[in-house]
């Protein structure tokens, strides 16, 4: 009897724990697929079954690697660019390649934005405020990468689109970023 008695305990026990792994995995997929734009989905999430959901969530998790990929690419190749001219910037400034600073470049990427911004030791703003300017134009700041050349510091921002249907005012911004650091 004792024994017919754990295994029934055993059972229950099993069931349980089977149970809470359901959910827990259950409430990670659903964190998952609420990290993901929407727009990356063919059909609505509310009708896309789980096994969809992952698939899709997947397949953006990818396409981001492949992003960063191209990103690092580029950094790369801008470092190594600098790093093959003898004098560096000082050179670079004296061809023209660099004017005056601070130099601000922004590129409207659909739903992302890409802020490029050199200036120098002593420069007049914070990142608080660049990044306070993106988000009351409409984008949130989801990656910043500075580095430090010589005495000028490249900071280089990327902000995704809070609200792609409404977009961002990549003028707005600019005019407000030019205001701030000029």
């Amino acid at each position: 009897m004792k024994r017919s008695g754990k295994s029934v305990a055993n059972k229950i026990e099993r069931k349980i724990i089977e149970k809470n792994r359901r959910i827990r995995m259950k409430g990670l997929c659903f964190k998952l697929v609420s990290l993901i734009p929407d727009h990356i989905f063919k059909t609505a999430k509310e009708f896309s079954s789980h096994l969809d959901q992952l698939e899709q969530a997947a397949a953006y998790i990818k396409i981001l690697r492949g992003r960063i990929e191209e990103l690092e690419r580029r950094k790369r190749e801008a470092m190594m660019k600098m790093a093959t001219n003898s004098n560096g910037l000082k050179n670079a400034a004296n061809m023209g390649e660099i004017s005056e600073l601070p130099i601000l470049k922004i590129k409207d990427l659909g739903c992302d934005l890409e802020v490029l911004l050199i200036s120098g030791l002593k420069k007049k703003f914070t990142l608080h405020q660049i990044i306070t300017i993106l988000e009351d134009g409409g984008a949130q700041v989801v990656s910043l990468n500075l580095a430090t050349v010589g005495d000028k510091i490249f900071h280089t921002l990327l902000a995704k689109v809070k609200f792609p249907r409404v977009g961002v005012d990549t003028s707005r911004i600019t005019t407000r970023m030019h205001e701030l650091i000029l």
